[in-house]
């Protein structure tokens, strides 16, 4: 007869795993942004120092909002792996916990270490996934923020300024002296949705 043996092991990979799938969706609502209306740019005054909002810039471009509709891609088709794997998962642990009463104690051991340590293996992949998706959303964003140099270029040379900071940074300004929406129109103009993932390409310098 086997003796009492606790199924806790076989508990520990699911709670983690559940975990990973938590963290997979936080991800989502944070950058999946929808921008239905577009910016109007209004008129550029001379200035030596121009405003942007980073974030704006980001997130109403076309090229900005093509690179989060594939990042929350990415998201949602690991969401659904984990989900699969997730029910799988509990239906091998039903089906351990159903024959647990039937098994010697030392086989019913054995077993659950042997689950305990597939749905660990699992978490690890998931969670590494998880990372990878992070890592190319992070490497996008430093690539927009190249790709986009010379059109803040030209908006410094169109109105003589020395300088952009970012909006978070500014206290008080006149009306003018923040391009986004300008900026974001003209980057829409000359780059669209942006180069494709991993192609190195920089905005053409557009004319004022």
């Amino acid at each position: 007869m086997p003796g009492p043996v606790s199924a806790g092991p076989t508990l520990a990979g699911l709670r983690c795993l559940a975990c990973v799938l938590a963290l997979a969706g936080a991800g989502t609502t944070a950058c999946a942004q929808d921008q239905t209306t577009a910016p109007v740019p209004g008129p550029l005054v001379q200035s030596s120092v121009l405003v942007l909002d980073q974030d704006r810039l980001f997130g109403e471009s076309r090229f900005g909002k093509a690179v989060l509709a594939r990042h929350q891609q990415a998201i949602e088709t690991l969401q659904a792996e984990n989900r699969r794997i997730e029910t799988a998962l509990e239906a091998e642990e039903r089906d351990l916990t159903e024959r647990r009463s039937k098994l010697p104690a030392k086989e019913f051991q054995t077993l659950a270490a042997e689950f305990d340590a597939k749905a660990e293996g699992i978490r690890k992949a998931q969670t590494a996934k998880s990372d990878d998706i992070k890592a190319r959303l992070d490497a996008e964003q430093r690539r927009f923020v190249e790709t986009v140099r010379p059109v803040l270029d030209g908006l410094l040379r169109d109105v003589g300024a020395e300088v952009i900071i970012d909006a978070r940074a500014v206290i008080y300004s006149q009306s003018g002296v923040d391009v986004t929406a300008t900026a974001i129109a003209r980057l829409d103009a000359v780059l669209g949705d942006g180069p494709a993932p991993g192609e190195s390409t920089t905005a053409p310098d557009p004319a004022p």
